[in-house]
């Protein structure tokens, strides 16, 4: 005859549930394993640290993106563990009741009542507590599925999509195509591959600019990490898994990210450090000190920048290469025809600075790479004077830096940053002038710039009236 079908609910008070399988890690072992990933090290180590094989520490690092979310904060003692369960089915084998249960575990009677009867084991026909079904099930129950607010709501879904994945643009609204787009493999983006230009906001941008176009629409909010959960996490599903591409990263994973160690070199003294410098330029209150750097390429390409501290507006330097480059045999000690040679970079710099108003040249800080050993020459014929950072301290340049993070996304490493043209670069600087930023107040550079110089301007038009 068999068991009634609602046999298990009338016993357990819930229905009945598959079967859990071979035992599975536990929540908690996970939990370790992100603990170790907090510390930095690789997937396969924390693995192993945390005791499972290295496919399982893979997995566990893929399905959720590098994004540990609720796997990062402990379990509160409210609810019982792994093993406080375990101490539950031996004391129930040995027929103690449950009211010395609970007194030797600092509990109370209801709960450990309530545990042996909702969280048994019952494929053998009867309530039999085993302290591994039971946490299985305590996980299975606890987990509270939500829809995503991007797949519940198609026009904020659309409106992410399209800022994520947008196009460059010059200054005439012309659309200028950028490298072929690399082929998506669904993991990381591939090694020394192009990515597509794209204009695409970062989703914190994407996040506060929703309150600007929607000042009124409630409906229209999400935080930036939900938009960051939708793209890493596998089985959201709200937004396409091809849009990591836009991202300025091109990761498909969250993972840590490397820095470059700078060098010291001969060509900077005593006078040009960083100490040296005037003290204006710390506070950002007065525009016209500039940061500046390379950002190198394959086959010794590069492109230069120039980032103003306080309004963060972007000026990009075009390098072509020198005549004879790739056709006259590489001499040893001969002229740099790469572009970015003392002599190159000088002049690149110098007709770059010159396209500015004498109030905005007040101060260049470098990094200390050996392009600008021409610096005094640089300084006599612009004007500009050049303060180079600290050995080891990118920090000091931390605008700079910023900045060329963003541009990476312009500029892939690995790919040959000769081919575009200054056409293409200055496009490229509009771009990245006309998106807001944070720290404008979600402004952008461009419009900060022309602020400052139509309040310079105001003064000088009213003594003339």
């Amino acid at each position: 005859m068999g068991r009634p079908s609602a046999w298990v609910r009338q016993f357990t008070g819930r229905s009945a549930m598959k079967s859990p399988g071979a035992p599975s890690h536990r929540q908690e072992v996970e939990r370790e394993f992100w603990k170790h990933i907090a510390t930095g090290i690789t997937s396969e180590k924390a693995a192993e640290a945390t005791g499972v094989s290295q496919a399982v520490g893979a997995r566990w690092f893929r399905n959720r993106g590098g994004m540990p979310l609720f796997m990062s904060s402990k379990v509160s003692s409210r609810y019982l563990s792994f093993q406080e369960r375990e101490e539950i089915a031996l004391l129930r084998a040995q027929e103690i009741g449950v009211r010395e249960i609970a007194r030797r575990l600092g509990r109370s009677p209801s709960t450990i009542s309530r545990e042996l009867r909702r969280n048994a084991a019952t494929r053998g026909g009867k309530l039999d507590y085993r302290a591994s079904v039971a946490q299985w099930k305590s996980e299975v129950f606890a987990q509270r599925p939500k829809t995503a607010k991007l797949v519940s709501n198609p026009r904020l879904r659309d409106y992410v999509q399209d800022r994520l994945a947008g196009k460059v643009t010059a200054a005439d609204g012309q659309v200028i195509d950028g490298p072929d787009e690399a082929v998506w493999k669904g993991r990381n983006k591939p090694h020394r591959g192009d990515r597509r230009w794209v204009k695409g906001w970062s989703p914190e941008q994407i996040s506060h600019r929703l309150k600007v176009d929607f000042p009124e629409d409630e409906s229209m909010r999400i935080s930036h990490e939900a938009i960051y959960q939708a793209l890493y996490i596998q089985g959201r599903g709200a937004l396409k898994r091809e849009l990591v591409t836009c991202l300025r990263t091109g990761r498909a994973l969250r993972v840590p990210r490397a820095r470059a160690q700078a060098k010291s070199w001969a060509h900077v003294d005593e006078k040009v450090i960083i100490s040296q410098r005037p003290a204006e330029v710390e506070d950002r209150a007065v525009p016209g000190h500039w940061e500046g750097d390379l950002i190198i390429g394959l086959n010794r390409s590069a492109v230069g920048t120039l980032v103003e501290r306080t309004t963060r507006f972007t000026m990009l330097v075009h390098l072509p290469r020198e005549q004879g480059y790739g056709t006259l045999p590489r001499k040893k000690n001969g002229p740099p025809l790469a572009g970015y040679g003392a002599v190159s970079m000088k002049n690149a710099l110098s007709k770059t600075v010159a396209e500015l108003p004498e109030h905005l040249r007040k101060s260049l800080t470098w990094d200390r790479g050996k392009e600008l050993s021409a610096h005094s020459q640089f300084t006599v014929e612009s004007g500009v004077p050049v303060y180079f950072a600290d050995p080891r301290s990118p920090w000091q340049r931390g605008t700079n830096e910023n900045t060329n993070g963003l541009l990476r996304q312009y500029f892939p490493k690995g790919t040959d940053l000769s081919r575009w043209g200054a056409e293409e670069v200055a496009a490229i600087a509009h771009t990245l002038n006309t998106r807001p930023r944070k720290t404008l107040g979600w402004r952008t550079p461009a419009e900060a710039f022309e602020d400052y110089l139509e309040s310079v301007q105001q003064p000088s038009v009213a003594t003339t009236d």
